[in-house]
């Protein structure tokens, strides 16, 4: 965990890279103590117009390289994980997960405050108008530091010891157990309690004060998910058996993991300290004293490609097949905690957008539930933006623009309220709205590149072709693979496209 970040030059690991979805050859090479990403694809390869090249200086590395490493870029205040990762258990550079067939370079994945919350130290607070946009530098330390688990020791520093630091093992079992599960636990999604930001959690604290986790009641142990293994824990007999006195650390040392030639005899004394009776030991194949080979599955994983799952599912017989994944059904709360109205239609909103419909219908009804009985909801940006996409791809406009109006109100920079309401003001022909609304999210969030677009589109329409021309110059500033916003100022610097026509 002290090697999960820091500077880009103390964590650099060459690249030399083509992917062959996008054509494009990504490097990754270091110059004088400075570390350069550097992409290129030649115009024979996608047209014309398909030529690509540029560079980004990379100034953090996120990730010890073990399991993996991505590295970090800013861009007017803005950060962003680069296109591209290490994937330490096969030792080979891919895509970033989700993005192994994409066709054109993604340069604008956004650096989540939770991500740096778990592989740095004192993670900033991002700026109120996109979560990747920063003061200053994105975190204060690269690792994780004692403090992350242990809570600031500057009062047992000052008191020479006097007041002491919170003894872990000593809390109760919630408290205990949220140290580790605030960084590994994931489920199906996550839903922050209203007014809750993750990133503000701290050793001691109740991490389900702070969020909620949500996995489909028929999904299996962990879903396949490569860093959350607590839900298949809690479904696993030894869980079950031991209660509370079973947590994470029962079986992983957080300062250290044992060396790989006394792995497995390391974790067969973890499983033999409860089971122990009288010669079990020798009883229990004896002739392969690695438990996990039988009880404990390695398929590969689901969310992170050329990773493996060990899933904590522990039971009597397990295959090395990948998990089958749920995609729809009952959700429920990971530990069942108990969840509002407003928090479990949040989590069906999340999965609606992921295809599931039931999904889609249970959102509302709850939203629209918790909408009536909370006073407090008028202030909720997320239940109001989410509760206006249902309303809108249900074909109900007016009811998603006053969703979307109560949303920016509570939140001005809410910037999928914002853009899906610009196009129910485009069609209502409120075309300056429209255009207010999205120069509001691409002057803020520039990895809106379809709100970007769509500003240019109508720009256009209204005959303002410089308007036009600065907002795909910003939108390719950021995003410059994309081909829409390329082929669209082409044309309209060489006249083959008039702004204004129509």
């Amino acid at each position: 965990m002290a090697r999960a970040s820091g500077p880009a030059a103390d964590g650099f690991l060459p690249a030399d890279f083509v992917h062959s979805a996008s054509g494009v050859h990504y490097r990754i090479t270091e110059d004088g103590g400075r570390v350069w990403l550097s992409y290129e694809r030649g115009a024979q390869t996608r047209g014309a117009s398909g030529s690509l090249e540029g560079r980004q200086e990379l100034r953090y590395f996120i990730g010890s390289g073990r399991r993996g490493r991505t590295y970090l870029f800013e861009q007017q205040g803005y950060w962003f994980e680069t296109p591209i990762n290490w994937y330490g258990k096969k030792k080979v550079w891919d895509m970033a997960p989700s993005f192994l067939g994409a066709r054109a370079m993604p340069l604008t994945l956004p650096v989540d405050p939770g991500c740096l919350h778990c592989h740095a130290s004192g993670a900033a607070s991002a700026l109120p108008d996109a979560r990747n946009h920063y003061a200053g530098e994105p975190f204060a330390a690269g690792g994780i530091t004692c403090a992350a688990c242990h809570g600031d020791g500057g009062a047992h520093v000052a008191s020479a010891g006097k007041v002491h630091m919170p003894n872990i093992d000593a809390l109760e079992p919630v408290r205990r157990d949220s140290v580790c599960l605030n960084c590994h636990l994931e489920g199906q999604v996550g839903v922050a309690r209203l007014g809750r930001r993750i990133e503000n959690f701290k050793p001691g604290d109740d991490l389900f004060h702070y969020t909620l986790f949500f996995v489909y009641r028929n999904e299996n142990g962990s879903g396949g998910r490569a860093t959350s293994q607590w839900e298949a824990l809690l479904r696993s007999a030894c869980k079950r058996g031991s209660g509370d006195q079973l947590t994470c650390t029962t079986c992983h040392d957080p300062h250290g993991s044992p060396a790989p030639e006394a792995r497995v005899a390391f974790y067969r004394q973890k499983c033999l300290a409860c089971h122990n009776a009288a010669g079990f030991a020798e009883r229990h194949h004896a002739e392969n004293p690695d438990c996990t080979a039988c009880h404990m599955a390695r398929p590969p994983s689901n969310d992170i490609a050329h990773e493996q799952v060990t899933d904590h599912w522990i039971r009597k017989s397990v295959s090395g097949e990948r998990l089958p994944v749920a995609t729809s059904g009952t959700l429920t709360t990971v530990g069942a905690m108990t969840a509002s109205d407003r928090d479990m239609g949040l989590a069906y909103a999340q999965m609606a957008t992921r295809g599931d419909q039931a999904a889609g219908v249970r959102a509302m009804e709850l939203l629209k539930k918790a909408e009536q009985q909370s006073a407090g909801a008028r202030g909720d940006h997320e239940l109001h933006a989410q509760l206006g996409f249902l309303e809108q791809i249900d074909g109900r406009t007016d009811e998603a623009a006053q969703e979307y109006r109560l949303a920016l109100e509570a939140d001005a920079y809410d910037g999928l309220a914002a853009g899906d309401l610009a196009l129910i003001e485009v069609k209502r022909h409120n075309v300056t709205e429209a255009i207010r609304l999205w120069r509001s999210v691409t002057e803020h969030d520039p990895t809106q590149a379809a709100a970007a677009m769509n500003l240019a589109v109508v720009e256009c329409a209204e005959g303002e072709r410089d308007a036009t021309l600065e907002t795909l110059t910003r939108l390719l500033e950021f995003a410059p693979d994309d081909e829409g916003a390329r082929q669209f100022g082409e044309e309209i610097r060489s006249g083959r496209r008039s702004c204004g026509a129509r």
